[in-house]
């Protein structure tokens, strides 16, 4: 197996976890920042405030689009075995 092959399998890995991932990580950091806000204009600074509803919207998240994440994740399983006999042999 080339280097070439080894980095476009690499590359390929890291863009499949940053598309899978990302819509999370933006759920969470957009109710992270409604929720500094609310904190910083009603001055209560409680740090329990900010979990609970960035782990409910992460929640809900995972359950919108759990569907299309998971359809990504097998085709990239998928892409990988198909290609086995390529990166082995």
């Amino acid at each position: 197996m080339s280097a070439e092959a080894v980095i476009a399998l690499a590359k390929n890995g890291v863009y499949t976890v940053l598309i899978v991932a990302g819509p999370l990580l933006l759920i969470a950091l957009a109710v992270g920042l409604a929720v500094s806000i609310f904190q910083a204009t009603t001055q209560i600074q409680e740090q329990t405030l900010a979990f609970i509803p960035k782990i409910i919207a992460v929640l809900v998240g995972v359950v919108v689009l759990g569907p299309w994440m998971i359809s990504k994740l097998l085709s990239y399983t998928a892409d990988i075995f198909q290609n086995l006999t390529r990166f082995i042999g």
